[in-house]
């Protein structure tokens, strides 16, 4: 392992945050942690190269409770969370930022671990580091470490968006739903689910670019990454948006049967639940074999399915239809149905 300016049993100060000596051992410790995934100069702003006369751009930031889990921590989250919103729009993600708020108190040994996350999750989706900033704040004043990514990405292709959608379209799902939501509330609560299931956190855009590269250009219209508020938020915003009613078949939703167990001990639902490694693709119907058969061909597509369909009927609303086709509303939640995970 790479041998730090600090002890692995020190932690984070005050002083880390002042701009002079510490602070630029504490710099030290990001970057050779980063390693070749940052190709920042220390400049005040990072010059990039773009091949592309249109770009896409986002930002996010990162509050994971808790931080650090099973199978991940914030800082894969932080990279997935921005790389999958660039390449559900149809762009390669090129450039991240990195902005850092740590509490006093943390552990570097923590933080290293974060950065090593960051490192191998960038490594795998295939962007660089640009610039970063890191704020340090008294104990109490945050959840051990929280972060801030921007994105840029360019298109070679023309964007996905969702005024493309169609009646007749496919709703298609690349995983199953409701693991991460599961796995972190499994281990801020005792559950002991957290072994048997995992986090779906991963960069999508291999993915997705297999996808688009396998079917015709105009085959996939639009796609999302189903996160915060679950499938459930991502149907309802598409409905609103086209003005059409979405149909979804309860049994064919993908969801292990452990976290179906979990999820009716708690109480939930698992399309209302946030994962961090699922999009959902609306699909052409000519398309759809192509489209599923290309996301099984990837290791993140292996549960990929046909969930619903985009119908003919007006009004914005989601109705989904149980085992034996009887048909209810799928109400839009009007807050969190669970504590703050991500």
């Amino acid at each position: 392992m790479t041998q730090h300016s600090h002890p692995p049993d020190d932690h984070i100060v005050l002083d880390h945050g002042t701009g002079a000596q510490l602070s630029h051992e504490l710099l030290d410790v990001i970057v050779e942690t980063l390693g070749d995934v940052y190709v920042g100069v220390m400049e005040d702003s990072a010059v990039l190269t773009l091949d592309s006369p249109r770009i896409a751009m986002t930002t996010d930031s990162f509050v994971v409770d808790p931080p650090f889990f099973g199978n991940g921590d914030v800082g894969k989250i932080a990279v997935c969370g921005t790389v999958n919103d660039l390449a559900v729009a149809g762009a390669t993600p090129r450039y991240l930022t990195l902005g850092m708020i740590l509490e006093t108190g943390l552990p570097i040994r923590r933080l290293v671990q974060v950065l090593t996350s960051i490192r191998e999750t960038a490594r795998e989706a295939g962007v660089q580091i640009v610039c970063g900033d890191t704020k340090v704040v008294r104990a109490g004043e945050a959840d051990q470490i929280y972060l801030n990514t921007a994105g840029v990405g360019v298109f070679h292709r023309e964007p996905l968006r969702m005024s493309a959608v169609r009646p007749g379209d496919r709703v298609v799902l690349s995983g199953q739903i409701g693991n991460h939501t599961v796995h972190l509330l499994s281990i801020r609560e005792g559950l002991g689910f957290e072994t048997r299931v995992l986090s779906d956190c991963a960069p999508l855009n291999g993915m997705l670019d297999t996808v688009l590269g396998k079917v015709a250009p105009d085959a996939v219209r639009s796609i999302r990454d189903v996160t915060r508020g679950g499938l459930a938020a991502v149907l309802h915003e598409y409905a609103a948006h086209t003005g059409r009613i979405i149909t979804v078949d309860a049994p064919t939703l993908p969801v292990q049967a452990e976290t179906a167990m979990a999820a009716d001990m708690l109480g939930i639902n698992p399309i209302h639940t946030a994962n961090e490694g699922c999009a959902a693709l609306f699909v052409d119907p000519a398309a759809e074999q192509d489209v599923l058969a290309a996301l099984a061909s990837h290791p993140y597509g292996v549960h990929a399915t046909t969930v619903g369909v985009v119908t003919e009927r007006t009004g914005p609303g989601v109705v989904i239809r149980d085992a034996d086709g009887r048909e209810s509303v799928l109400e839009e939640m009007r807050g969190a149905e669970l504590p703050r995970l991500c």
